[in-house]
């Protein structure tokens, strides 16, 4: 047994979010090593784990792992429960404590938890079972610039000490739990790119070497997982992407699926590849993105919203684009969807492969930050104006000042109507409700009266 000696639990899901991890402990972030003891807890989150790689088979797992003292199973722990869905009742978080500190050897001491998405499962279900811990909330994604999705227990928000984050969108602030005071700290940038080096060292070289030819790099996200394309839609997606690259010169593409997109993906792809002459590299070994980057030395990265997109730019100095982001924007629902602040960054700082025939490095650009944060806050106080009135004064002067044909499609006019912000049905209508449910309903009947 441990006895009264500090643990700290790091609940980690995807190999991107436990280099991240490593990066904070290698820079420092939790003390030096041996202060604590160090649990990496995994999550297989896939809709059917059993059917879906784990991280221990990802390339450069044994890089990442030499960081933590024991590796736990959270999927073992609660079997049968699925970990997207499950968490405790209130009532039953003693017993599970008391189970689990016996289960996985942790004693009576001190728990800290390092967990990813706050607001749910597992990390929802961790906090309530660890109630007394203090929590550190690390994000590894675009979606830390956005706002916190849902209200946290005041039990949860109060113990939060801190949100770790990657510097991708260099000196952009998050909002992510801004409104409850919790201070952002970034992961060096330097100590990341460590990690990813270490990875890379450790993979294979590719099956198919590309020589002196710098070729693009498709990056596949499985939107149709997400209900947020039909898999006939994500499959025309990498269609356009490839013929983007190809349009843009390149003779030569990778495409990097994700790792539970259908095989016939692939298949589809390689027709595509073969009209527009083209020669086609379809990756099946589970890696990070990333490592692909550093093996292929490509000349342009092409995405819809990945983070990989921004990883590219500020890691590793390539060139990205975007393809059918536009689309997007007006077809993901509801307006609160957490999925449409990288959707809008995306959209806003990369160049359109398709008008444009090029990338950019859009991460070089020293007022990069300043350029975006306005945009940014502006669209995360419509996503959620109750948790951050604090922004509303902002936003209303930012779509006074810039709301038009080019920044329209970041916001529905229904949404703003309903905010009482200016560019709803009648701005001047917009500035008379009073807000709350009589806005929404008189909005409600704006909004039909102008589809008759």
């Amino acid at each position: 047994m441990t006895g009264k000696r500090r643990t700290q639990i790091f609940e980690v899901s995807t190999l991107y979010g436990a280099a991240t991890l490593a990066a904070a402990l290698d820079a420092g972030r939790f003390g030096p090593r041996g202060s604590a003891r160090r649990m990496l807890l995994l999550s297989n989150n896939a809709t059917v784990p059993e059917t879906a790689a784990g991280l221990p088979d990802m390339t450069g797992w044994a890089q990442v792992v030499s960081r933590f003292d024991a590796v736990l199973d959270w999927n073992e722990a609660i079997r049968p429960f699925h970990p997207g869905d499950w968490r405790p009742v209130d009532r039953d978080a003693p017993l599970w404590q008391r189970l689990l500190r016996r289960y996985w050897d942790l004693g009576e001491g001190p728990i800290e938890l390092v967990v990813e998405s706050v607001h749910a499962a597992p990390a929802a279900a961790l906090a309530t079972i660890f109630s007394d811990a203090d929590l550190h909330v690390y994000a590894d994604g675009l979606m830390s610039y956005g706002p916190t999705r849902e209200r946290l227990p005041v039990g949860t928000a109060c113990r939060i000490r801190r949100l770790l984050h990657l510097d991708l969108v260099p000196g952009l602030r998050p909002l992510l739990l801004s409104e409850y005071g919790v201070p952002a700290e970034t992961v060096p940038s330097d100590s990341f790119r460590a990690i990813l080096d270490e990875i890379t060292q450790a993979s294979p070289p590719p099956a198919q070497e590309m020589g002196v030819e710098r070729p693009a790099v498709l990056l596949g996200q499985y939107l149709a997982a997400l209900n947020i394309l039909t898999e006939a839609e994500e499959e025309q997606l990498h269609e356009r992407m490839l013929r983007g690259a190809a349009r843009a010169g390149f003779r030569a593409v990778v495409f990097k699926p994700h790792p539970t997109a259908p095989v016939r993906y692939s298949r589809l792809l390689e027709k595509a590849a073969a009209e527009a002459g083209v020669r086609l590299t379809v990756l099946d070994t589970p890696m990070l993105a990333e490592t692909v980057f550093a093996r292929y030395r490509p000349g342009l990265v092409v995405g819809c919203f990945s983070t990989a997109l921004l990883t590219a730019s500020v890691a590793y100095g390539i060139p990205v684009a975007r393809v059918g982001t536009g689309p997007l924007l007006e077809r993901i629902k509801p307006y609160q969807n957490s999925n449409r602040v990288p959707l809008t960054l995306v959209d806003a700082l990369l160049p359109d492969l398709e008008a444009t025939a090029k990338g950019e490095v859009v991460t070089d650009r020293p007022t990069l930050a300043q350029e975006i944060e306005p945009l940014l806050r502006t669209v995360g106080y419509c996503m959620q104006a109750k948790a951050n009135p604090g922004l509303r004064a902002e936003a209303e002067r930012w779509l006074d000042a810039e709301l038009g044909p080019a920044t329209h499609r970041y916001f529905k006019r229904a949404r703003l109507t309903a905010l009482a912000l200016p560019g709803g049905f009648g701005s001047q209508l917009a500035r008379q409700l009073p807000g709350g449910g009589a806005a929404i309903r008189v909005a409600r009947r704006v909004r039909k009266a102008t589809r008759r």
